[in-house]
């Protein structure tokens, strides 16, 4: 089928009107009505659907109007399917568009399911300020300190989003003073159209700062890292959709848009290796961060990772003490993240959850005695205020999240991303279709959807007798253990005490994987070393 029959409708209802003119002024009377308003649907500017879809778009509002009644007979089962459920989509397009995000009646689960995690609230509780929720982010290696919000929009590049996506996502994280990850992708010119602070990710095909041959180029980097929107670096050593993978985009899909801003041939097919190529050690990639962190002038450094094998990530941990550079953040990406392409046995079976994979990295740092040093970041499924609130009981100091932005950019989950033929305009490259994503309109609901969450999450914890979020501890938060009985979340988490591991003596009685995998790691190499 041809990708303008999406107009078909439109189309016929304008013909319709001469054929039925000669025999009934009713029937071309309702055609002309049709026209007219595929007309409005073509030119407003509030929904992607209807623009991309006049006339036959009304049809998804009008199943969206009865949902409630059809939904047991036709929804149910395709719910597990999607990443994220509708009553979470719903909650996102509520806080985007800035209406009623309450819901009366209750939870229906609730009723025959009760919660497995809540917030314990306080009898005195408190007024905790939104606009204080800010995280400084830079060690003491680190001279351009930021002070980013406590929720991020996660890395997803251009090419992978459209540049109507890029820009709406960067003029509402400038209107609302949070930060905007480029993705490995690099930082084009819809990225500094708007000028939002920016989080340059740079993965491993140096994209944006590369030579000819595919190497990293530090000239090339020190030109855009210095730029005042460029706010901190971010190494991608893994990402959650597809760790250890690496990534090809096919040359006929690199326009040149893409190709100059990549800094890669244009007919070409675009290559992003799994590993990195300026450093196979964890000394050496300490020595990067430092390298990275001086052509910068001194802007925060650090790196994203999803985490698999235990040792090597405390190889890394063991090369910060042993050449005393360390990263100013490490953002934790969980496996059950990521908005990336990715084949469907990584996507369902490769890396941490983020859960784990934060508490390990936790814990961690706890156990060095260099948390304070280190501030940790965390994506993968975060989209309310109470996954924000779960994120920091376990350790994180501020969450990113990709999915819940493309919901405030109108993303359906259509599930289509890979054709071109995102029915929003959010995932595709395609002219005639990314126009129905009007800027000024999502840039708003970005905006609002990040200042609503926030404010929710200031609720919860002032709920909880608390002022900042960075006073929630997993004290605050009740889990249903294995028995189904009600116990603090810190009771069940595994702990590391203040330098334990720096102390062979205590490393036999830590939880796992400290005591098994600790004393195989070495700074000098990722390998597992023999005892």
């Amino acid at each position: 089928m041809s990708e303008h029959s999406r107009f078909l409708p439109w189309v016929l209802s304008g013909f319709g009107i001469i054929v039925f003119l000669p025999f009934s002024w009713l029937l071309s009377a309702i055609c002309l009505g049709l026209f007219i308003l595929g007309w409005f649907d073509y030119r407003q500017d509030r929904h992607a659907i209807l623009r991309n879809y006049p006339v036959s778009g009304h049809l998804r509002f009008m199943l969206e109007y009865i949902r409630p009644e059809i939904r047991q007979y036709f929804l149910e089962s395709d719910e597990e399917k999607l990443p994220f459920s509708r009553n979470q989509r719903a909650m996102v397009y509520s806080r985007a568009k800035k209406v009623n995000d309450k819901r009366g009646f209750g939870t229906i689960k609730a009723v025959y399911e009760p919660s497995s995690e809540w917030i314990g609230h306080s009898s005195v509780p408190r007024h905790a300020d939104p606009k204080t929720f800010r995280v400084r982010i830079g060690g003491p290696q680190c001279t351009q300190a930021y002070e980013a919000s406590i929720f991020n929009i996660s890395a997803m590049s251009f090419g992978s989003l459209s540049p109507n996506a890029i820009r709406a996502l960067n003029r509402g994280a400038k209107m609302g003073g949070f930060a905007h990850d480029t993705g490995e992708g690099s930082i084009s010119a819809y990225h500094r159209e708007h000028g939002g602070d920016l989080i340059w990710e740079i993965g491993s095909g140096y994209f944006g700062c590369r030579t000819s041959t595919g190497r990293f180029d530090a000239d090339k980097f020190a030109e855009q890292a210095q730029s005042p929107q460029v706010k901190m670096i971010e190494i991608k050593l893994s990402q959650g959709a597809k760790p250890g993978h690496g990534g090809v985009l096919p040359a006929a899909k690199v326009t040149p848009e893409i190709a100059a801003t990549r800094g890669v041939p244009l007919g070409q097919d675009c290559v992003s290796p799994a590993a990195h190529s300026e450093f196979s050690t964890p000394l050496e990639l300490m020595g990067f961060i430092q390298h990275l962190r001086e052509r910068s002038g001194g802007k925060p450094v650090g790196f994203k990772l999803c985490i698999g094998q235990p040792w090597e990530w405390f190889a890394m941990a063991k090369a910060m003490l042993e050449t005393d550079v360390y990263p100013d953040f490490i953002v934790v990406d969980g496996s059950e993240g990521g908005t990336g392409a990715a084949p469907v046995e990584f996507s369902d079976h490769v890396g941490m959850p983020m859960r784990e994979g934060l508490r390990l990295v936790h814990n961690t740092l706890v156990g060095i005695g260099k948390r304070d040093r280190v501030r940790i970041g965390v994506s993968g499924k975060i989209i309310s205020a109470f996954d924000i609130a779960r994120a920091l009981a376990l350790g994180a100091d501020w969450c990113n999240s990709a999915r819940g932005f493309m919901f405030a950019l109108g993303c359906i989950q259509s599930r289509s991303c890979h054709t071109d033929h995102c029915p929003t305009g959010v995932a595709t490259q395609d002219p005639n279709r990314q126009r129905a994503l009007v800027v000024t309109d999502k840039a708003e609901r970005v905006k609002n959807f990040h200042a609503l969450t926030v404010e929710a999450l200031a609720e919860l914890v002032g709920a909880a007798g608390l002022e900042r979020p960075g006073e929630i501890t997993a004290d605050h938060l009740m889990v249903r253990n294995a028995s189904g009985v009600a116990v603090p979340l810190s009771s069940v988490l595994p702990t590391v005490p203040e330098g334990a591991l720096m102390d062979e003596a205590q490393l036999a009685s830590l939880p796992e994987p400290f005591c098994s995998h600790w004393k195989f790691a070495a700074a000098a190499s990722f390998e597992r070393r023999a005892a």
